[in-house]
């Protein structure tokens, strides 16, 4: 039953870690979506920081107060609306001020459906604002033309730092002496003549731009950007793919945590099974001071605070069972030595009553030790001295020594399979005559004891023709000094100590003891299962 329920806690262990898993997914593919959209404004920012650079730059070289007619002018040639705006009237929040502090480009969504890119002026008081609509072919020529003659009004040897300045990771931006490889005698002599050619580069959503730079000394350098890269966005399958992989690694890593969890439960719940079959001796091993360790020593501490207590009662009762067979010895030599001076009928008849007292007594306190014994060895982990016992030669024994007792019982062997098993022989055979005498107490004319052998154990049936033993009470018989009201009484004998010594045998070796009714003699049938091991099994 425990085990039933610690599989079904795993189970719902597993159920949840299931749908954390595919909870995970979702968040996966939400997590994929959020980077793609996150690459994909970066992507914005570094094709347009070049362009940006270049407004700012051409900008900074004018008077302000030639601000205006020159943004007018670019306004027009570039299709695009480009202003200069004071940082403080600006309404940006703590991280965009943060980023164009760090000289980024801002781009961010319009309200007319288009794109609004701000860049700090070299002043740090004002921002260039540009809105568009759209990225097109006009406006590339344009900023290209717009580069071209920025360039062209500079020295040669301060290009390349402009260049430098200009270029990004998506966006570079270099000066060739020899002419552009890949074009075509068309797109040479439209170059020459000094238009800016666009080239589509093959296989790649990418375009490369060129213009010719006439030098005073009539050499031509060759401006070249890009290639400009179009955004890319992760595939669907590469997506899946990387969510997969990622719970197959999640998931891999919980199961093998899991596991380890599921296996250091299972040596718990098997500590604590063979605690509570007797075994106080069962310790677990402590690993680690997480919880299950944490519970691995209260575990500990409280076997062992158990088996004190146990010890210490089982001390006691040997201790007294000890100390009072000397007064009854005592009680019974000075009986013998009164019938001895006495030949008064009545008087030795009291005698004969008070001997048999003195016997029953005496039979108590060994049925007493025996069960302390049997405590005491199960308690302090001892192993038992275990040797083959045949099991058809030890119920012989059994009936010949209880027959010449109940002279009025028929007690025979009815059915035995020759098997050997591996127990105490003192204390099996103990059990097993327990269970005869206690049949013979309360049998009418017939006891039945049947050997079988049935798979992993043997099994040995003791019924009788008694009144049997009522539903409600087959749990407590097996308790020390348990009595039944109905007809199995003090008067049968006994001292409500035998059953429970075959409980305790039992349990030491292993094995279980039961009662229900006798399905031919109809009165009561006790059934000792004892494993065998694979050695022991009958050929």
């Amino acid at each position: 039953m425990r085990r039933v329920l610690a599989d079904s806690t795993f189970l719902r262990v597993y159920l949840l870690l299931a749908l954390a898993l595919l909870l995970t997914f979702g968040l996966g593919l939400m997590g994929m979506a959020l980077v793609d959209q996150v690459r994909r404004e970066a992507h914005r920012e570094q094709l347009a920081e070049a362009p940006m650079r270049l407004l700012t730059a051409r900008l900074s070289m004018l008077p302000p107060a030639a601000y205006a007619a020159w943004l007018d002018a670019q306004e027009q040639r570039l299709d695009m609306q480009i202003s200069v705006v004071a940082l403080s009237e600006a309404s940006l929040g703590y991280f965009s001020r943060r980023r164009l502090a760090n000289d980024k480009v801002l781009v961010e969504p319009s309200d007319a459906q288009g794109w609004r890119l701000l860049s700090r002026m070299p002043d740090g008081e004002h921002l260039l604002k540009v809105e568009l609509t759209s990225l097109s072919e006009h406006q590339l020529r344009g900023l290209t033309y717009l580069l071209g003659e920025w360039l062209a009004v500079m020295p040669p040897s301060d290009r390349d730092a402009r260049l430098d300045y200009l270029a990004s990771g998506r966006l570079p931006v270099s000066l060739e002496e020899a002419p552009p490889q890949g074009l075509d005698d068309y797109q040479l002599r439209r170059l020459t003549a000094g238009e800016v050619v666009i080239q589509l580069l093959p296989g790649r959503w990418s375009v490369r731009i060129f213009l010719a730079l006439q030098e005073r000394s009539g050499d031509a350098n060759w401006l070249v950007i890009g290639p400009v890269q179009a955004f890319e966005p992760m595939p669907v399958s590469l997506q899946l793919l990387l969510v997969l992989i990622l719970l197959a690694v999640l998931g891999v890593a919980i199961y093998l945590i899991v596991r380890g969890v599921e296996a250091r439960m299972v040596r718990l719940e098997l500590a604590a099974s063979r605690i509570a079959a007797g075994r106080l001796d069962t310790r677990v091993k402590v690993e680690s001071a997480d919880f299950v360790g944490r519970l691995g020593m209260a575990l500990n501490g409280m076997a062992a605070q158990v088996q004190s207590l146990l010890r210490a009662q089982q001390d006691m009762i040997r201790a007294v069972s000890h100390e009072l067979r000397t007064p009854v010895a005592r009680i019974r030599f000075a009986v013998q030595m009164v019938e001895d001076m006495t030949d008064e009928p009545p008087v030795r008849r009291q005698l004969q009553g008070v001997d048999g007292d003195i016997q029953e007594l005496d039979g108590l306190i060994d049925e007493i030790l025996t069960y302390a014994r049997l405590g005491s060895e199960a308690i302090n982990g001892r192993e038992m001295d275990a040797a083959l016992v045949d099991c058809l030669a030890m119920a012989r024994r059994v009936i010949e020594a209880l027959s010449p007792l109940h002279d009025h019982l028929v007690i025979e062997l009815v059915e035995a399979s020759d098997v050997e098993v591996l127990a105490e022989p003192r204390y099996l055979q103990r059990a097993v005559q327990n269970l005869v005498a206690n049949a013979c107490r309360h049998a009418r004319t017939r006891v039945v004891i049947r050997i079988r052998c049935e798979p992993g154990l043997v099994r040995f049936d003791v019924e009788d023709d008694g009144p049997g033993v009522p539903q409600t009470e087959r749990q407590a018989i097996f308790k020390p000094f348990a009595r039944l009201d109905d007809s199995r009484t003090r008067s049968a004998g006994g001292y409500g100590l035998g059953l429970s010594i075959v409980h305790k045998v039992m349990s030491w070796h292993g094995g279980s003891v039961s009662v229900d009714d006798s399905p031919e003699l109809g009165g009561a049938r006790f059934t000792l299962l004892l494993p065998l091991r694979g050695q022991e099994e009958p050929a």
